[in-house]
């Protein structure tokens, strides 16, 4: 199963960033992505989806908070997937 878990952009070092999920920060690969927006923008504050420690791809803000509420629904059924969202079962 593969599952991208979002996160909001924090802050940038070079093809870096450091995102927070769930309020636990994480270190991610912008490659993918790019380090800017379409308009030449700093994507810090922007929300993105992680995957294996790659950001796949950029979301709004409501998408995000949907897909957060669903895999804590998830996590109220099955316990392993707070490791996805926090590192560790909760």
């Amino acid at each position: 199963m593969c599952i991208g878990v979002p996160g909001q952009i924090c802050a940038i070092s070079g093809q870096q960033a450091r995102v927070d999920v769930c309020g636990i920060q994480r270190d991610v690969d912008l490659t993918l992505v790019g380090v800017t927006d379409e308009q030449g923008q700093s994507r810090i504050g922007q929300w993105v989806l992680v995957h294996v420690g790659f950001v796949m791809s950029v979301i709004d803000e409501a998408e995000a908070r949907d897909t957060l509420a669903a895999l804590q629904n998830m996590f109220d059924v099955e316990p392993d997937v707070g490791a996805l969202m926090w590192g560790e079962d909760r």
